[in-house]
């Protein structure tokens, strides 16, 4: 079986696929991909399944070498990523076929936390419960449970068809607007707050102040609770705005617990949970209230643009223009609450 082989990896990077369901009731999460999005675009790049396994590359970026026999064809996207091929700039979303020997690496640009490296036929990590995708608190998926590091092996079979031609991935959804308001469907607990609390939600500024693979802290005003911030521990989703003790929204994301025991005053569509992960610390960013029914035909409307990435893909340029790299604040978003030794 042919390989990618790990030579750098960041802080953060992970096996990731659809996520592992099943097994919230015995207190396991899903984990999966921070974004989606992004996430599923590479694999559809490609024509794998949307679920198939990749590497999620975290904010520190990651250098692979191909260890095969014959050509393969892979594709990354999400988060703005200075992408090089052979220390050649190839831009932030492509897909490509790479001899056997060729390295791929991937830096921070100058936006995003979080990019996607699918392999054509998905990564063919060993499947624990249902699922290859790494949840690093219990120490499963992935390779041993743990994050991502230089030496590791990634087997891969690739398909006996060939390889698809090189291409850029254009899809518009792969460039949010990040100033946008992130859409939120109030409750189950919003009770738990007055009218006054509530609306301060929606007309004030926030900002990421600290986050990982569980959840995102933001900075802000206040918002006070009118019945106390204890509830009896109860389930939680992705994107759930807890409000503890502290006043500040707590937003939890694809390693969130199964369960908790602060007050939810609402939750973050899963339309724009993707656009959330990509927030770096010190982001400002805005909500406003949406219905239910608004948030899941939002939804519906990305996933059939998602679908469609074959009609994004573009012959690849010669020559990309940078436009710049900068790392992120990596003092902030940490992998440190993700990272189990192996």
């Amino acid at each position: 079986m042919a390989h990618l082989r790990v030579l750098r990896a960041g802080p953060g990077a992970t096996i990731q696929d659809g996520g592992r369901f099943g097994y919230r009731r015995y207190g396991l999460t899903p984990a999966g991909p921070m974004d989606w999005v992004a996430f599923r675009t590479a694999n559809l790049a490609l024509g794998n399944a949307a679920d198939a396994a990749v590497i999620e590359v975290g904010p520190g970026g990651i250098e692979l070498i191909v260890e095969a026999e014959a050509p393969v064809s892979l594709a990354f996207c999400g988060g703005g990523f200075t992408w090089l091929r052979g220390g050649q700039l190839v831009g932030a979303a492509a897909r490509l076929s790479l001899a056997p020997g060729e390295i791929l690496s991937a830096q921070p640009g100058v936006a995003g936390i979080f990019t996607y490296l699918a392999v054509a036929g998905g990564l063919r990590t060993p499947v624990e419960l249902g699922s290859r995708a790494t949840y690093t608190r219990a120490a499963i998926g992935g390779l041993n449970g743990g994050l991502l590091r230089a030496g590791d092996l990634l087997p891969f079979e690739a398909p006996a068809a060939a390889a698809a031609d090189d291409a850029m991935i254009v899809a518009p959804w792969l460039r949010p607007d990040l100033d946008a308001p992130l859409r939120v469907v109030l409750g189950p607990q919003d009770d738990y707050f007055d009218p006054a609390a509530r609306d301060l939600l929606f007309s004030a500024p926030f900002r990421v102040a600290a986050g990982d693979r569980m959840a995102y802290r933001l900075d802000g005003p206040p918002i006070a609770h009118s019945r106390g911030y204890n509830i009896v521990s109860d389930g939680v989703a992705l994107g759930a705005i807890q409000i503890a003790g502290d006043k500040k929204p707590l937003i939890l994301m694809a390693d969130h617990p199964p369960t908790g025991g602060y007050p939810k005053l609402g939750h973050v569509a899963r339309a724009d949970i993707g656009r959330l992960a990509q927030l770096r610390p010190g982001r400002a960013c805005y909500f406003v209230e949406v219905s239910a029914e608004t948030a899941r035909e939002a939804l519906q409307g990305l996933e059939n643009e998602v679908a469609t990435t074959t009609n994004f893909c573009r012959a690849l340029r010669r020559q990309v223009a940078l436009d710049g790299v900068a790392a992120p604040d990596r003092t902030t978003w940490s992998a440190a609450g993700n990272r189990h030794p192996r």
